[in-house]
């Protein structure tokens, strides 16, 4: 074949030469292994090509053995890892399509479109599925809300994400935002997005049928996002500022011409494969799609349609423009296709066909100027065993004694301290940028424990929620994993829903670090066990790796999206306090745990133990028993013990009802550790009172320890411990300190 390439670009002998291929994060072995697979050397678009597809981002290399130890399937599961988004159904011939993905490097360099076009990325991963995305959710991290850089990386992150998906026309309806000192120049930007199906709507990314037509959807390919596959799986530098080439560029009105019309098209039924552009762009989409079916792909560059002038095959098979899809179908049905994107306005160009004979070749102005085995770039990418290692810090923190603390007396000042915490606080500030009543279906908005969506036409809802503790993650991976999906699944149960399934976003550090991959392999392995003993399989998610700043690597956070289904809207419920003379329990029971806690950091100034133990069959013991009292009528609100322990709980359920509560809280612990511990397997809810007695002998029968505490009542939070008053505060003085700290900071 033509080895002939641009005067700019090097030839096959340059590139081993000078080791031009490291540049594009391929190691020596891997080079060899390309060499092997070509029968030669690889001219410049070609090693390009494998770079993407060989990079942790699309091949998984050093996180695969991990992922496989995930439970993935289930009775309600139609669609697991493997393609755009996974799919559960939920009765009636509907599915609910989910994932969440991260664009952690991007938005460290260009906050506002690397955060935007991660939105973009996650709605088309959906819309590929045949699905129309109602709900789009996110989980944020900066460092401390002090510098002015992590100011601006807030501010215009939050203002990406909004512009997006305000413009589209998808509710924001949820998610969490995190500061700690460890996310510092790193900041993790997670977005995730929720659909509906019918189940005969589903579409898989496969190039079927020797001699069928590929199209190309969308605008027409540039130069940016060039390389944001390996740029996002190297570790951010002084020099990552540079790589602003490699963060796409967002526009989310165009999106919406191409979402409607790929809808459209798939349900006019003719759709043989469609699958987004997102990371590698054409390179990956165009590749998956072949392996998938068992198929060759032939693409001719020359008809890829393109906005700037002398893009050469490199350029154009690494670009990662937006709002780009790729579609095959039958030769008869050309023509109603290209109608169909004709009328919404938005470029339809037949870019190649499928082939029979395994390999993707590129053909530009007559040359062949690529030529490689599909198989060689989807599944013979090497899978590395990383060597793992247990930290020193680790092993330090077991002998730490986090009881040792002097006794906090002033518990309403404690309180003010947590609550005032950014991690707390309020987000507000950042929702209220949000469209989250867009298309109406929003029954819970975000500040509850889960979002809402209703499902039109049906008595049913979907609640959704993204979580992780990456303290307690941290201090032992094992366990942080089991909590962070337990944890979620709690908040899902407390808004009145069964959970379903979860996709995962493992942000870490770089993996080539023996005590980062011994963090993730932990994670993983208690992330899996509580999805098999809580029966919430993994279908689907994303792997964000060499996470790291100056000072190291961030805290290991494994994000957990869950969607749970309301089988009923009348068991929707919320975590504000309804009425006076409701009587207050606390299910679950309370330890000396302040591992990891936000009392530990913001009173004490450190992290550091362990975090909370978990049982995973007492906690399925305690989701069961709250779902079934929900489902009987019984509860008026719920809410989850996490962060800031049954303190915060109770303030929180206060402000959000606009209610007082009266409690005394019977315990053998000290007050400020009664309080402000973050045990996990807790729940505070309500009753009326002439349920209140049902509702105590049902969360008995289950086996969770169920403590009535007191009643809701005027404008005042008041705790007693053990009969002794030690905290009363206004309602409205804890909403003000709650509300005013983000909208103050960021003044």
């Amino acid at each position: 074949m033509s080895q002939q390439v641009s005067a700019k670009e090097p030839n096959a002998e340059q590139i081993a030469e000078q080791q031009i291929y490291k540049q594009m994060g391929v190691s020596d072995s891997e080079y060899e292994l390309i060499c092997g697979f070509l029968g030669r050397k690889p001219n410049y678009t070609e090693i390009g090509v494998f770079s993407v597809m060989w990079s942790e981002h699309c091949a998984y290399k050093n996180s695969k053995p991990l992922l496989r130890r995930f439970p993935t399937d289930g009775p309600r599961v139609l669609m697991g890892p493997g393609e755009g988004a996974g799919i559960v159904d939920i009765g009636d011939n509907q599915a609910v399509v989910f994932k969440i993905e991260s664009h952690n490097h991007p938005s460290a360099v260009e906050p506002y479109q690397g955060a935007a076009t991660g939105v973009g990325g996650i709605i088309r991963d959906i819309f590929s599925m045949g699905a129309r995305p109602v709900a789009l959710l996110n989980s944020l991290r900066f460092g401390k809300l002090e510098s002015d850089r992590v100011k601006y990386l807030f501010e215009h992150v939050v203002s990406g994400i909004a512009g997006y998906g305000n413009c589209i026309g998808i509710p924001t309806v949820g998610g969490e935002v995190v500061f700690d000192e460890a996310y510092e120049g790193n900041p993790l930007v997670n977005a995730m997005c929720v659909g509906l199906i019918d189940h005969d709507k589903i579409q898989r990314g496969v190039a079927k049928g020797v001699g069928n037509p590929v199209f190309y959807v969308g605008p027409p390919t540039g130069r940016d996002g060039i390389h944001g596959a390996t740029f996002a799986s190297e570790e951010l530098t002084e020099e990552s500022e540079s790589k602003r080439t490699a963060v796409q560029v967002g526009d989310p009105f165009m999106e919406k011409l191409v979402m409607e019309a790929c809808l459209e098209l798939i349900d006019s039924g003719i759709v043989l494969g469609i699958q987004d552009m997102g990371a590698a762009g054409l390179t990956c989409s165009s590749a998956e799609m072949a392996s998938k079916a068992g198929n060759g792909l032939e693409l001719y560059l020359d008809e890829v349609p393109q906005r700037e002038e002398g893009m050469t095959p490199y350029e154009m098979m690494l670009s990662e423009s937006q709002e780009r899809m790729l579609f095959v179908v039958e030769p008869k049905d050309e023509a109603q296709a290209m109608e169909i994107f004709e009328r919404w306005g938005v470029i339809c160009a037949k870019v190649g066909k499928v082939t029979d004979d395994g390999r993707l070749r590129l053909i530009h102005k007559g040359e062949v100027v690529g030529d490689m085995p599909v198989t060689a770039l989807v599944d013979e990418c090497p899978i590395y065993n990383k060597p793992s290692a247990v930290p020193a810090y680790y092993e330090e923190n077991a002998n730490v004694d986090t009881l040792r603390y002097e006794e906090v007396t002033d518990l309403n000042g404690a309180l003010d301290k947590v609550l005032s915490s950014p991690s707390v606080a309020s987000k507000a500030w950042v929702y209220n940028q949000y469209d989250y009543m867009v298309r109406t279906s929003t029954a819970v908005q975000p500040g509850s424990d889960a979002a809402v969506v209703t499902i039109r036409g049906t008595r049913k809802g979907l609640a959704m929620t993204t979580d992780c503790n990456g303290r307690f993650v941290y201090l032992d991976p094992e366990v942080g994993g089991r909590i962070a999906v337990s944890e979620a699944a709690r908040n899902v149960v407390c808004s009145g829903a069964e959970p379903l399934a979860i996709t995962d976003n493992l942000n870490f550090g770089s993996p080539e670090k023996p005590d980062i991959f011994w963090q993730m392999e932990k994670a993983v392995d208690g992330m899996a066990e509580a999805c098999r003993v809580l029966n919430a399989p993994v279908i689907g998610g994303n792997v964000s790796l060499y996470n790291e700043n100056a000072k190291g690597a961030i805290y290991p956070t494994p994000v957990v999206g869950m969607v749970g289904l309301v089988h009923d809207t009348d068991h929707i419920t919320t975590q504000g306090f309804k009425a006076e003379g409701d009587v207050v329990f606390l299910l679950g029971e309370t330890f000396a745990e302040l591992g990891g806690s936000e009392f530990q950091a913001v009173v004490h100034g450190v992290t550091e133990g362990r975090p909370p133990a978990l049982d995973l069959n007492v906690e399925k013991k305690l989701l069961d028993g709250v779902l079934a009292a929900i489902q009987k009528g019984l509860v008026q609100s719920a809410h989850d013990l996490s962060e800031g322990g049954l303190a915060v709980a109770l303030a929180e359920s206060c402000i959000s009802g606009g209610l007082g509560a009266k409690v005394d809280f019977a315990t053998e612990l000290r007050p400020d550790f009664a309080l402000f511990s973050e045990s996990q397997s807790r729940i505070l809810l309500s009753a009326a009172p002439d349920k209140a007695a049902e509702l105590e002998q049902l969360i008995a029968s289950y086996g969770v320890p169920v403590q009535k505490i007191g009643q809701v009542t005027g404008d005042k939070l008041e705790i007693s411990v053990n009969a002794r008053s030690v905290l009363a505060r206004p309602v409205s003085e804890l909403k003000q300190v709650w509300e005013d700290v983000i909208p103050c900071l960021m003044q």
